[in-house]
């Protein structure tokens, strides 16, 4: 199971979630998001967790141009387009680059064709909020499109509900930010959350049926 740690805004965090088994951490860059980062702090995330995990850049409504400067500046593996971005923007910021759809019923899901490529983040379609809102969706809702494209589940998962996600879903991978942080601090993770949820996750994962 692919585990992403979102919202890192710091080193520290960083290596804990590496050392805890996830294998993306997420560095958020979109400005109204209380975990938004610094070119500079991402930058320096970035180096110190350079070759350990794969390092995502998320942004939002960003140009073409905007956002291939960023991926350079900070030096992200990869970016997670999370705003209104048209299937030609993902396109042109390359193969290092997934959308995320923010989910509330079978017409948000059906958007999901219109974007190339494998991996696709699904996400709790909340108003006012494009991400880490802690809100959860109905799972039911991707379980098909999960059969048919690397999914990466997101939404108030948490070490109380990731076992009954994983059954539910069989996603590729997995998500989580607010579910794994300090409670009333949005930029700090908690280690003993961190490391129950990736136990509660891999274990899930471990008891899913093989395929094929």
């Amino acid at each position: 199971m692919w585990l992403k740690v979102c919202g890192i805004c710091s080193v520290e965090d960083g290596l804990a979630a590496a050392e805890c088994g996830a294998q993306a951490i997420g560095l958020n860059f979109v400005p109204p998001s209380p975990r938004c980062l610094s070119v500079e702090l991402g930058a320096r995330i970035a180096t110190a967790l350079r070759g350990s995990v794969e390092v995502i850049g998320v942004v939002a409504d960003l140009g073409i141009q905007q956002m291939l400067s960023l991926k350079e500046k900070v030096g992200l593996d990869t970016l997670q387009l999370h705003g209104a971005e048209s299937s030609g923007d993902l396109a042109a910021v390359g193969p290092r680059a997934y959308k995320a759809l923010r989910v509330a019923s079978a017409e948000d899901v059906a958007l999901a064709d219109r974007y190339e490529g494998d991996r696709l983040l699904v996400d709790a379609k909340v108003t006012g909020v494009l991400g880490g809102s802690g809100h959860a969706f109905d799972w039911s809702l991707v379980v098909a499109l999960a059969k048919r494209r690397s999914i990466v589940l997101a939404g108030g998962l948490h070490e109380g509900n990731v076992a009954e996600a994983v059954r539910t879903v069989a996603p590729w991978g997995l998500d989580v930010a607010s579910g794994v942080e300090v409670v009333g601090e949005p930029r700090r993770k908690d280690p003993a959350k961190l490391r129950r949820f990736v136990a509660a996750a891999h274990a899930a994962a471990a008891r899913l049926p093989e395929v094929g």
